[in-house]
C-alpha cells in the first residue's frame, strides 16, 4: 500500500498541484455563481478520482487472478472519459441540459456488458487487451462530445482572439485524449488526467481575465468594453443595432429575478449566434443591448436583424430592435446609438400599445 501511494504521488504530483490550485481559485473567485462553482468543483473531484482509477489499473499485475478486476477498471476508464467531457460541457456552458449525459450513460451500459461478453473490450488469455466489435466506441463517443463542446463554446463566444485562443487550447488538449492513444498506446492514459486538468485550469484563468470585458451573466461584451472599443474609436463603425427586451420588469416581478436572469441569458445567446464577422454584441444596461457592426454593408445589417428576429422568435421572449446605418461614414458611434435607440423605442412603444 505504501509503495503504491508513493508511486501514485510521484506519477501524479503535477496533477495534484494543478487540481489543488484550481480548487483554491474556484473557492475564492468572485466571478462564478454558486451553481457554476459547484459544477467546477465536482469536475475537479471527478478528475482526481479518475486519476486514481487509471493508476490502479496500470499498477496491478496483469495476471489471470486479476483479470476481472482489470476488466472492471477498464470499464470505468472507458466510461469515465465521455462523462468527463460531458461534465466539462455542463461546467463551461450555461443552460446546457443534463440530457447531454445520456450517450455517456449508454456507453457505460455497453462497457458493463463488455466485462462479460467482450463486445467493446476484453482480455486475450485474461492478460492482453483486445478490442471487440464495438471497440472504437470509447473513442468515438468522447470525440463527438469534444466536437459538440468546442462548437458550443465558439458559437457562444464573441469571436474575439481573447476567447478563441483558450478554446483552441482546450480543443487541442481534448483532441489529444482521443487521438494520442492510437499513436502512443495505452501509456498515454497515465497522463490524460494531467492534460485535462492543466487545460481546464488555463481555460478558467483566461475566462477570469476576460471578465473585465465580459458580462458574467450573458457572456456578451460589457459596457466598459463598449466605451473602450467603440465609443473612443468609431472611425470604422458602419452601423449600430439597439435591442431592448420586452417585459423584463414584469418577469422579475411575477416570476422572480432568477427567471429574469434566465431570460437575459437566453437572449444573450441569441445575439451571439446572430453576430457574424465584424459584428460585436454588448450588454450596456439591465435589458439593453447594442450590436456594433464594423466595415459592413446595409444588407449585412438587415440580415443581422433578420437573424436576431429568427433566433429570438424561437424562444418565449420578445425584443424591440432598431438600427442606424452610417451611410456616409461621417456619423459618430454616439450619433448612431441615438438614432438606433429612437428606432428601437418606436417599435417598443408599438409593442406595448398593442398589448393594451
Amino acid at each position: 500500500m505504501g509503495n503504491a501511494l508513493k508511486t501514485y504521488i510521484l506519477e501524479n504530483w503535477i496533477l495534484v498541484l494543478i487540481l489543488g490550485a484550481f480548487s483554491i481559485v474556484l473557492l475564492t473567485s468572485a466571478f462564478l455563481d454558486k451553481k457554476s462553482r459547484l459544477r467546477m468543483l465536482l469536475l475537479v473531484a471527478f478528475v482526481f478520482a479518475f486519476s486514481i482509477i487509471v493508476f490502479v489499473e496500470f499498477y496491478i499485475t496483469p495476471t489471470e487472478e486479476n483479470a476481472l478486476l482489470r476488466k472492471i477498471l477498464m470499464c470505468i476508464r472507458y466510461s469515465a472519459t465521455p462523462f468527463l467531457i460531458a461534465l466539462v460541457s455542463l461546467a463551461l456552458v450555461k443552460q446546457l441540459k443534463s440530457l447531454i449525459l445520456i450517450p455517456a450513460g449508454i456507453l457505460l451500459i455497453l462497457n458493463i456488458i463488455s466485462i462479460f461478453t467482450g463486445i467493446v473490450f476484453g482480455l486475450k488469455d485474461n492478460i492482453n487487451l483486445v478490442r471487440g466489435p464495438l471497440g472504437l466506441l470509447p473513442f468515438i463517443v468522447p470525440a463527438l462530445y469534444m466536437a459538440f463542446l468546442i462548437y458550443l463554446l465558439i458559437i457562444r463566444s464573441n469571436k474575439r482572439a481573447m476567447e478563441i485562443v483558450p478554446i483552441v487550447f482546450l480543443a487541442i488538449a481534448l483532441t489529444s485524449g482521443v487521438v494520442f492513444p492510437f499513436i502512443f498506446g495505452h501509456d498515454f492514459s497515465k497522463i490524460f488526467c494531467s492534460i485535462i486538468a492543466a487545460a481546464l485550469f488555463i481555460y478558467h484563468v483566461f475566462s477570469i481575465l476576460q471578465m473585465t470585458k465580459k458580462d458574467p451573466l450573458t457572456g456578451l461584451l460589457n459596457r466598459q468594453a463598449y466605451y473602450a472599443e467603440v465609443d473612443n474609436d468609431s472611425k470604422d463603425v458602419s452601423a449600430v443595432v439597439s435591442i431592448d427586451m420586452n417585459g423584463l420588469k414584469e418577469t422579475n416581478d411575477t416570476q422572480g429575478h432568477a427567471a429574469g436572469d434566465e431570460a437575459l441569458m437566453t437572449l444573450g445567446l441569441c445575439f451571439l449566434k446572430a453576430c457574424k464577422g465584424y459584428q460585436s454584441a454588448y450588454r450596456v444596461g439591465g435589458d439593453e443591448f447594442l450590436i456594433v457592426c464594423r466595415r459592413g454593408s446595409l444588407d449585412s445589417v438587415e440580415q443581422l436583424v433578420k437573424r436576431i428576429d429568427k433566433y429570438v422568435g424561437e424562444t418565449k421572449y420578445t425584443c424591440a430592435v432598431g438600427f442606424s446605418f452610417n451611410e456616409d461614414g461621417k456619423k459618430t458611434a454616439e450619433q448612431l446609438v441615438k438614432e438606433s435607440d429612437e428606432a428601437m423605442y418606436l417599435i417598443k412603444d408599438t409593442y406595448y400599445k398593442n398589448r393594451k
